[in-house]
């Protein structure tokens, strides 16, 4: 959660300063002791899986990390990508197993169901020891998820040169648990669809930064890929085409893939605004379908959102979402309603008959509907999430467990908290991944993104969750996320414009500080992301570059004041 807590079954270790050089750890963790021994991995390197009964999923995370062990390759980057690290591996001794075993608490269960566990009640802390003199190095966590997120850091550790893995800060001693339980990353596929092998390729590159929720937006006014039992129509009429559907089977996959991965996927099916291809299978239910102009009824084409006041539209909604939540495992469940556009409704005859009937007011017909469908979702044990309008602009009645999204400004926090909501930071003005394109409306040619410029990783990085709340309003920060709403994103871009800026996130609210306790700052991260980042093209991502290749090997050497 907050800076103040930490958790304390496993011992924090005293006196944690970063050497000197590149360490290729991100996100750093909260407690770190290197050495300055070479320390060769051995040919024959094995994992050691002291767990009784370990489940499968554990296993495979163990076949993950030996894959990444032999295959990244990465040479460290200074210059000669460590062709002068050979003298000191001459006589190093070999590290030949890495032994993982449970604390004597522990209960073994897979580390897909530790992922998609509540906030809370998940444990994903772990101590990783690797001694200088070539005996096992030892993973120890509470859990298999935090067996996992160890196995991310040990891979990270080790360079390549001349056929031979090393390190040369032996002996290592870390201790590790996140600052805060909600690490994201939002992606929308209803604007554009990405292909579930894409999907899965995000799903990995979040876990080797310990994100933890895939936020999918899977379903907006443009599409509706998503297949549901009870409402086959939805996807036939609304679906691009029939190759670009999630069906029942990929969803499943996709929620094991991540959970497996210490991922929860958090979906989201935005409502009642954002639901114009709705209209599409149930034209009765949404208003201003299609109309024009459509920015008079809306933020962007086409126009169309919930007859939310009709009755027989909340119960629909209630039942479709409903329906989605009961085949999800996470425990959580987001209803969106952002931009909301008053105007659809105002001469809308079907909406102000029920109004006039009932001498009801919209936000009063709102709050109804919201109720409704929350208290579907709750009782699939689904607790709702909501974006920040819903409190500050319709005070609707909700929750108390219902977790609030900030994302129109960071300076929305305050007014959030204030009314005693927990809250995932996902401000436009820090995290949004596709601001600074230009504009995408066609006779606009010198539009520009309304939430410009450009989102670099070192403006993202200097966030701070808790700015402008009291220290007893900490608690109610959840975390936060980046985010990628895909109106001029596919699956063409998809890695360089989400990679690795997305990882300024997952740093700040895994670590939100240094091991020394300093505050978080560009500087000192970005040798430390140069060093993420070529280890996920290693690892086939296409992330976009950070700097030059010359200023990658020369750390500090680029910088304004250097």
């Amino acid at each position: 959660m907050a800076l103040s807590r930490r958790v304390g079954l496993l011992a924090l270790v005293a006196g944690c300063l970063l050497p000197s050089g590149v360490l290729a750890l991100w996100p750093i963790p909260n407690t770190l002791e290197t050495g300055t021994t070479a320390l060769i991995v051995s040919p024959y390197f094995s994992f050691d899986v002291q767990v009784e009964d370990a489940p499968l999923d554990l296993y495979e995370a163990v076949s993950q990390a030996q894959y990444y062990l032999a295959n990244d390759k990465l040479g460290r980057l200074v210059v000669g990508r460590g062709a002068n690290d050979t003298t000191a591996l001459v006589g190093a001794e070999t590290l030949s197993t890495l032994t993982l075993s449970l604390t004597s608490s522990a209960t073994v269960e897979p580390i897909a169901s530790e992922a998609v566990k509540p906030f809370g009640t998940r444990s994903e802390e772990y101590a990783l020891t690797i001694p200088a003199d070539g005996s096992a190095a030892t993973l120890t966590a509470n859990s298999t998820l935090g067996l996992y997120r160890g196995l991310t850091t040990f891979n990270q550790l080790f360079y390549y040169y001349g056929g031979v893995t090393y390190t040369l800060l032996a002996p290592i001693t870390i201790t590790d648990t996140p600052a805060y339980p909600f690490r994201g990353l939002e992606l929308d596929t209803a604007r554009n669809y990405y292909p579930v092998p894409d999907i899965l390729r995000t799903l990995d590159a979040m876990s080797w930064v310990k994100i933890n929720t895939f936020h999918w937006h899977i379903t907006d006014s443009q599409s509706f890929p998503l297949e549901v039992a009870q409402y086959p129509e939805l996807a036939i009429n609304g679906a691009y085409s029939a190759e670009e559907v999630y069906t029942a089977s990929d969803i499943q996959y996709i929620v094991q893939y991540a959970a497996k991965r210490g991922i929860d996927v958090l979906l989201e099916v935005d409502t009642p605004g954002h639901t114009a291809i709705i209209g599409a299978t149930y034209p009765d239910y949404v208003a201003c379908f299609d109309e024009t102009p459509w920015a008079t009824y809306a933020n962007e084409p086409p126009a169309g959102q919930l007859r939310f006041a009709l009755p027989e539209v909340v119960n629909f909604t209630a039942s479709l979402l409903a329906d989605i939540a009961q085949t999800l495992p996470s425990s959580y469940f987001s209803t969106g309603g952002d931009e909301l556009n008053t105007e659809c409704y105002t001469n809308d005859l079907p909406t102000q008959q029920q109004l006039n009937s009932t001498n009801t007011t919209l936000n009063d017909a709102l709050n109804t509907f919201t109720l409704a469908t929350h208290a579907a979702l709750i009782a699939e044990g689904k607790t709702p999430i909501v974006w920040e309008e819903m409190v500050l602009d319709w005070n609707i009645t909700l929750s108390n467990e219902t977790i609030v999204m900030i994302w129109i400004s960071s300076e929305d926090a305050a007014a959030v908290v204030e009314k005693g909501f927990r809250i995932v930071q996902a401000p436009s003005n820090y995290f949004y991944l596709d601001c600074g394109a230009g504009g995408w409306l066609g006779a606009d040619p010198s539009g520009n993104s309304w939430c410009d410029p450009f989102k670099t990783w070192s403006e993202a990085y200097t966030f701070d969750p808790l700015a402008n709340l009291t220290e007893a309003q900490y608690e109610l920060v959840l975390g936060g996320e980046q985010l990628l709403w895909s109106e001029q994103s596919g699956p063409q871009n998809l890695d360089p414009i989400v990679w690795p800026r997305a990882a300024a996130s997952a740093e700040i609210f895994w670590s939100a500080q240094q091991p020394t306790g300093a505050p978080l700052n560009v500087t000192e991260a970005l040798p430390r992301l140069q060093d993420i980042r070529y280890r996920m093209v290693q690892r086939g991502l296409r992330p976009i570059n950070l700097q030059p290749y010359w200023c990658a090997l020369r750390p500090d050497a680029c910088d304004l004041t250097a």
